[in-house]
């Protein structure tokens, strides 16, 4: 293994360790966060560590939902929920869909989005994770806006920003 990959995989170890004691220590908003930009960095060049910074993501987006279930404030700000909004916009249901497969379809359907248009995930669990990928990768492009959490399904609306008038 070269050296430079030696590296790469020691540097994503401490970051999934340090990501993951923020979360247990009642920080699960910015390690997830924290997470996500590495996963940025690494996706295209490195997917073994971006699977584990993945891993990682999820396993924080389980102690931010406890947090959130035992009266904590969840991630401030960066999520509207509203079961009650209605939609007529694309449906994304991957729950019949292995995990590797998911991700290319979630980010293929927002890369096809319009601005100023949406679609509606389904899942099976929280797709906090794919927020923190989200919001890495497209900082103030797009929004997302939970329909339904669980515990057995989840809807999300998740769009493209309109663009700006120049």
């Amino acid at each position: 293994m070269p050296p430079e990959q030696d590296t790469v995989d020691a540097l994503t170890r401490v970051l999934v360790r340090a990501c993951r004691k923020l979360a247990e220590s009642g920080q699960p908003g910015p390690a997830g966060r924290l997470a996500a930009d590495g996963w940025v960095v690494v996706r295209g060049s490195h997917p073994r560590q971006a699977r584990h910074l993945d891993g990682a993501m999820h396993h924080i987006a389980r102690i931010e939902e406890e947090t959130e279930h035992a009266g904590g404030t969840g991630p401030a700000g960066t999520i509207r929920k509203d079961p009650t909004m209605a939609t007529d916009e694309h449906v994304l249901d991957v729950r019949d869909e292995i995990p590797k497969r998911r991700h290319e379809l979630i980010f293929a359907t927002f890369a096809e989005l319009a601005a100023g248009s949406a679609y509606v995930l389904v899942n099976d669990h929280d797709p906090l994770p794919l927020y923190y990928q989200l919001a890495a990768e497209n900082p103030g492009q797009f929004s997302w806006e939970y329909l339904e959490s669980g515990p057995e399904v989840w809807r999300v609306r998740i769009g493209r920003a309109a663009a700006a008038a120049v």
